[in-house]
């Protein structure tokens, strides 16, 4: 095995989740969304019939079904590092696969929201080559993992260009 094929294979790895509290986020997000819809549910409601429950039962019901959404969508997030490309799986109703080939990698960024920042976590951003709005996130990532993971599909993708170079 040549020398850069070992350095290649050495940035791998098997099946990676994401931080748990990724979780946190998302159920953030679904409740702020869930407070805005029933805000204007219930605004709508109290003009037009003077009723405030169905502003309360839309917030209860949007909730519910975005915390569960949120603790799906964790359970079905994985990504793999692979020799040849980034791997990633996710969705809850749709399934998505992505296979992102280091060849089409363009930058790397890591990003970190207030929300992310108040509980310790990144996402990183994959931009591809190619096609507009072509790039791929991970969050829910802590910040030393996406500077590693960062760092690793820097590695691949400058290896992957050397081969195709060729």
């Amino acid at each position: 095995m040549e020398a850069a094929e070992q350095d290649v294979s050495s940035l791998t790895g098997p099946d990676r989740s994401l931080d748990p509290r990724v979780r946190f986020v998302w159920v953030g997000q679904s409740l702020v969304s869930a407070a805005v819809l029933a805000a204007v549910v219930g605004a709508a409601a109290v003009l037009t019939r003077g009723l405030l429950w169905p502003g309360v039962v839309a917030f209860l019901l949007l909730a519910a079904v975005g915390v569960a959404h949120a603790l799906l969508r964790y359970r079905t997030w994985r990504y793999r590092v692979r020799e040849d490309s980034l791997y990633l799986e996710r969705g809850v109703l749709t399934r998505v696969t992505t296979v992102v080939p280091y060849v089409r990698v363009q930058h790397i960024d890591t990003s970190r929201g207030p929300l992310e920042r108040s509980i310790g976590l990144a996402t990183l951003v994959v931009y591809t080559a190619g096609s507009r709005g072509a790039d791929v996130t991970v969050p829910g990532l802590t910040p030393e993992d996406a500077e590693d993971l960062q760092a690793r599909l820097k590695r691949l993708a400058i290896a992957a260009e050397g081969e195709e170079a060729v």
